[in-house]
């Protein structure tokens, strides 16, 4: 992908079209060159060079859009970092990559000098800072006379992106995407919707992971508004919706519930949607037929992908009401469904979802023993369970780590999920296996009930008796205000089962 070309092609094409919109800020596609360029320049001055690490922990926002393309332009290997990472998970990031040019927030809970003096590949830390009045290093760079950047040649097989799954302190998990890997997900956006230059999308999705990675392509492939936000609130989603007419968007089905949880979700107008997207976890139906009822003129999609894909792998075809299945593959890849053998099972059989072809990573970075257990014999092994119909339509049971074993039973977390969202008390449900001496494992449910409702577990497996057979059913149902919630929105099931471990510990 050359940055350089499209941005230029972008900034002739578009002109004074918004580009990128945060807050009152707007950056037309004439200008997003110029700040890109003399980023570009600065890091090349700093010593930036192709094949470099290029470490970045900002929020959202338009300073993240041109730290990315200037590192592409760089021929660099950008290193995005979650924005909620602490110090230690940062250095772990940082030295495991090698990052030699360091670009991050000013933040109170930060010592960025102590990062950089126990980095020992680290050259330059860039810091940005939005505060009026403070030091920021980074807008100087913005501000600079402009110089372009020397041009740097990339071949496909270069690598581009260290995406780190976790991270965690010690072990993290980065996977290696090159540049032919930056062509994946504009591809399969074409073959899967409509993306035109007169679409809206609204970002509500951090940068530093690949569904948010994937606002920024559509923006500059496609010629895009992108519509910018920091951090994900329900009532400030919505409202941008209105105000910018946003036209399409994907979140996670975690995000959908906050929408529908508010009660001022009939005052807004949401009619300028023409389609939406839920991805990142096994979907209720019901909770994306909810959200239709507030904006009638969308078609609803649902997708399927991994950071480790260039995702998406598979969406809804357009037309189709299907929302239960994650839709169909694109021709960027050949999908397959096996059991434990690696037996390709029958229409309509569960077993774990294979994918192959060149969209595929090329490994987790520096980590030959957990790229082996991913990939093999040509098919990378995603973890996910499903099942195919005849006609071709994928459905996502869940993850190999959500079965629950049941006295020998098969228990999929996400279905006894689904069962729960049906009770129109229910705003959301989580599920897990729990230890039991007697069967080896039961099932546990966390559920939140929507505002002003009143049930008692009592009556929720009641309820689920109904839709469930007696092995599937919770033993036991914990009624909470809330659940934790990743950085993407998702419910983080690790932590509760954390909790449970906890416990136990100390029962």
């Amino acid at each position: 992908m050359n940055t350089f070309a499209i941005l230029q092609e972008n900034a002739a094409k578009y002109g004074n079209k918004p580009a990128l919109i945060f807050h009152d800020h707007i950056v037309t596609f004439a200008d997003l060159p110029a700040k890109v360029f003399r980023l570009a320049n600065a890091l090349q001055k700093a010593g930036l060079q192709k094949g470099d690490r290029l470490g970045i922990c900002l929020a959202n926002g338009p300073e993240f859009v041109y730290a990315y393309l200037a590192g592409f332009i760089c021929g660099a290997v950008v290193v995005p970092l979650d924005f909620m990472l602490k110090s230690d998970e940062i250095s772990s990031c940082l030295t495991h990559s090698e990052a030699k040019i360091f670009i991050a927030a000013d933040r109170p809970d930060l010592n960025l000098s102590v990062i950089r003096d126990t980095i020992p590949t680290l050259r330059e830390t860039i810091v940005f800072n939005r505060e009026k009045g403070a030091a920021n290093p980074f807008q100087q760079c913005l501000d600079a006379s402009f110089e372009s950047p020397l041009k740097v040649e990339v071949n496909d097989t270069d690598p581009a992106l260290i995406m780190y799954t976790s991270g965690t302190t010690g072990s993290p998990k980065g996977i290696l995407l090159n540049y032919q890997h930056l062509k994946g997900s504009p591809e399969a956006m074409k073959y899967f919707v409509d993306l035109t230059d007169k679409d809206i999308k609204l970002a509500a999705i951090p940068f530093s992971h690949v569904a948010g990675f994937i606002y920024i392509q559509n923006c500059i492939i496609f010629g895009i508004t992108l519509v910018i936000m920091d951090r994900f609130n329900p009532y400030e989603f919505l409202r941008l919706v209105q105000e910018h007419k946003v036209s399409c968007f994907h979140i996670v089905p975690a995000m959908y519930t906050a929408l529908l949880s508010l009660k001022q979700i009939e005052k807004f107008d949401l009619s300028s949607l023409r389609w939406v997207v839920v991805f990142g976890a096994p979907s209720s139906p019901e909770i994306m037929e909810r959200f239709h009822k507030y904006c009638p003129n969308a078609q609803l999609l649902n997708g399927w992908g991994m950071t480790e894909t260039c995702p998406p792998n598979t969406v809804t075809p357009l037309g189709s009401r299907n929302i239960a299945s994650v839709g169909k593959p694109s021709p960027l890849s050949e999908i397959k469904i096996v059991d434990e053998e690696d037996r390709e099972v029958a229409v309509g059989k569960i077993g774990e979802i294979l994918i192959r072809g060149w969209i595929v990573m090329k490994e987790y970075y520096k980590d030959p023993e957990s790229t082996a257990q991913m990939k093999r014999n040509g098919w990378l092994y995603t973890g996910d369970i499903g099942r195919k119909d005849e006609e071709g339509f994928i459905y996502i049971v869940g993850r190999k780590k959500e079965m629950i074993k049941v006295a020998g039973q098969i228990v999929y977390a996400p279905e006894v999920e689904s069962a729960f969202y049906k009770h129109e008390s229910v705003l959301e449900a989580a599920v897990i296996g729990v230890a039991d001496d007697m069967r080896g494992e039961v099932v546990k449910a966390f559920i939140v009930l929507k505002q002003g409702q009143h049930v008692s577990p009592e009556d929720l497996r009641y309820f689920a008796r109904e839709h469930l057979a007696n092995f599937k059913v919770p033993q036991t149902i914990e009624i909470r205000g809330q659940l934790p919630k990743n950085r993407t929105g998702k419910i983080d099931k690790e932590i509760l089962k954390c909790e449970r471990k906890s416990d136990a510990k100390y029962a």
